[in-house]
């Protein structure tokens, strides 16, 4: 499907892209503020988390949270936010015939959220709860301690935890004055963006009830410290053996370089019969295993993960050690690469089927 995408500064500081899909049935609307946890106080953690969950609440159009929700969603429409360490994202999904309606919601909820104190504890109660859930999850306990130790900001959600009863509504709304102002504004708008929708949409963006004065926050500057011994995360209660290896580079990767790098990632772990996976599937060593990279400002991230017996550890691990050291070494066949090019195009092609998301569509972008 034929799209076109548009970089679009706004008079009052606020930049973003639209994605026009001609003849698409969804809409989607993504709008990032650099306002994550590296903006406050170590002992202020949950506030940027807390205020997310706050702010997709009651507002000057509904002095209810539930009413919000209620008429956010009444034709099926879906709107969420999230916050990681850098910034927090209001995000909404709809139906193409009411997409006006739901953006409008969705920039006042935004804009002229009431911060009220019934919310902020029901809120606190559900971020409590959330926080549990993850720490269930092996893997992102994992993660964050390997973050940490790495140097790299980060807290576990067991420190979390015991971080949140620092916050107040106080804390919240003055994060919130200090963050959401247009000039540090972003945004990704998708949809059939027809010239009259585009005015509607730039206009509207334009004219947010959020100051004009501000400005952009800048990533921190991160650097890795190298780990002088594993991490070691000991815990009776789980069977298997997971496990993350990392390694960093201290830039980020260019184009080029990130394309080779997500080819070597398929060829090695993302078929049934790539080099690693394959291998250790062949001989039953592991269910799944999965590799990545991510970036920030100055860091690009490459790792391996995965659940493994302890019996069966050791091999895979040979598996591993082996598969990069030819990796390394150039001692790749070009029918390896040329099956990974063709795996590749064919994955790409089928994430763009018919009927293709719209939120499909950005991310290829």
């Amino acid at each position: 499907m034929k799209h076109s995408v548009s970089e679009i500064t706004l008079k009052n500081g606020g930049k973003g892209l639209l994605v026009h899909v001609p003849n698409a049935t969804v809409m989607t609307f993504d709008v990032n503020f650099r306002a994550g946890e590296f903006l406050v106080e170590p002992e202020k953690w949950e506030v940027p988390h807390l205020m997310e969950h706050v702010v997709l609440g009651a507002n000057e159009l509904f002095p209810k949270a539930r009413d919000f929700h209620a008429e956010m969603e009444k034709n099926g429409a879906y709107s969420n936010a999230s916050t990681n360490v850098y910034d927090i994202v209001y995000e909404a999904e709809c139906a193409d015939f009411e997409w006006n309606r739901v953006f409008d919601i969705l920039l006042v909820s935004i804009a002229k959220p009431l911060f009220l104190d019934d919310d902020f504890k029901a809120e606190y109660g559900s971020v409590q709860e959330e926080l549990r859930a993850r720490s269930n999850n092996h893997f992102r306990r994992l993660a964050l301690e390997m973050r940490k130790q790495l140097g790299l900001l980060a807290k576990t959600d067991a420190e979390r935890l015991k971080l949140i009863h620092n916050v107040t509504v106080g804390d919240i709304k003055a994060h919130y004055a200090r963050t959401h102002t247009a000039p540090n504004m972003r945004f990704v708008i998708a949809g059939n963006l027809t010239p009259k929708r585009r005015a509607y949409i730039e206009n509207a963006l334009e004219n947010i009830a959020l100051p004009k004065s501000g400005r952009r926050y800048k990533l921190p500057n991160e650097k890795v410290s190298p780990l002088a011994q594993p991490i070691y995360i000991r815990n009776k209660t789980i069977d298997n053996l997971y496990f993350y290896i990392d390694t960093f580079l201290s830039r980020r990767l260019s184009d080029s370089e990130t394309d080779a790098l997500n080819l070597v990632n398929t060829m090695l772990t993302e078929t049934l019969y790539s080099k690693i996976l394959g291998t250790a599937r062949e001989r039953g060593l592991v269910y799944d295993m999965n590799s990545g990279l991510s970036q920030t400002k100055d860091i690009s991230n490459w790792w391996f993960g995965a659940q493994v017996s302890d019996k069966n550890a050791q091999a895979l691990m040979d598996i591993i050690v082996a598969e990069l050291k030819k990796l390394m070494s150039g001692d790749i066949d070009e029918k390896d690469i040329e099956a990974t090019k063709q795996y590749s195009l064919g994955r790409f092609q089928r994430s763009a089927r018919l009927p293709v998301t719209v939120a499909a569509i950005s991310l290829m972008r």
